[in-house]
């Protein structure tokens, strides 16, 4: 009776997954459509990609070529604003995992006098978006002289409200026994942190690392502000102005931003586990 009990319970657990799975796999599809109809695209011919856009022939490489990328290299200097991009973004990323962990540090394990006002107003921060600010922003870093240039396209988004309160969420949940050991054995706060604490947080810093290139890769609006010199700029400027020069070739276009959105995937799927573990471990959970 045992065996008969069980057998519909398991059939029920089968097409539940088989239900979810089934879910889960149509999203992924959702999802994926465009970025494969763009990765087709840019392999067809420029009078291809219109008109097979609305079918299932959009999905199917036909004629395939390099040629738009070809192009795309010959009519804009794409490797400068690739060049840029990294630069800029990889500058943003690196100097706020070492600003950001360290605010988020202090936040977890100082005790000083202002501590929770200090903790509320970087939670305050996090519901005033850059459009609110960048004008007078635009203003402060056009008296100081920074417009065209790379500074003025990093330092505004080095400190992040967002990612202190990560590595706040994280270091708070962290065991104080083995810092504590460290400092008994002579251990200093700057060698406790960087020999103790980070080992222990890779999950949160590729998680925060990831979460700003995204943010930062594809940047628009304050690029566009204060630069005017292409020498500097990122390439969601470039694709702007590519996409501004005639004539307009859609193939061209679908080229140029699977080459920008490239790195962004390469980035994730290497850092796939540790964003996971940090999704899971970090404040995003909470």
């Amino acid at each position: 009776m045992t065996g008969n009990h069980e057998t519909p319970k398991q059939a029920m657990r089968f097409w539940r997954k088989l239900a979810v799975y089934g879910c889960l796999s149509v999203c992924a599809l959702i999802y994926i459509s465009p970025i494969l109809f763009m990765l087709v695209a840019s392999l067809k011919p420029d009078e291809r990609v219109l008109p097979e856009a609305g079918s299932w022939q959009a999905f199917i490489p036909v004629d395939v070529s390099l040629d738009n990328y070809r192009e795309v290299l010959t009519r804009v200097p794409f490797g400068v604003y690739l060049l840029n991009s990294l630069i800029i973004t990889g500058s943003i990323v690196l100097a706020g995992l070492v600003v950001n962990s360290l605010a988020g540090y202090a936040l977890a394990r100082l005790r000083f006098r202002g501590r929770w006002l200090t903790m509320g107003f970087v939670l305050a921060l996090l519901i005033i978006p850059l459009e609110a600010i960048a004008v007078p922003l635009f203003y402060e870093v056009t008296w100081l002289g920074w417009r065209d240039t790379y500074l003025v396209q990093i330092l505004p988004f080095v400190a992040s409200a967002f990612s202190i309160y990560l590595f706040y969420s994280f270091f708070a949940g962290l065991p104080r026994e083995l810092e504590e050991a460290a400092r008994m054995d002579g251990a200093g706060p700057w060698r406790v942190f960087f020999q103790i604490v980070v080992p222990l947080s890779k999950p949160v810093f590729a998680t925060v690392a990831i979460v700003t290139f995204l943010l930062f890769w594809g940047l628009y609006l304050w690029p566009l502000m204060v630069t005017t010199d292409e020498s500097v700029r990122p390439l969601p400027l470039g694709m702007a102005t590519f996409r501004s020069l005639p004539p307009l070739r859609w193939g061209d276009l679908m080229a140029f931003a699977v080459m920008m959105v490239t790195p962004v995937l390469v980035l994730f799927l290497i850092f796939q586990r540790w964003f996971v573990r940090g999704v899971v471990y970090s404040g995003i959970k909470q």
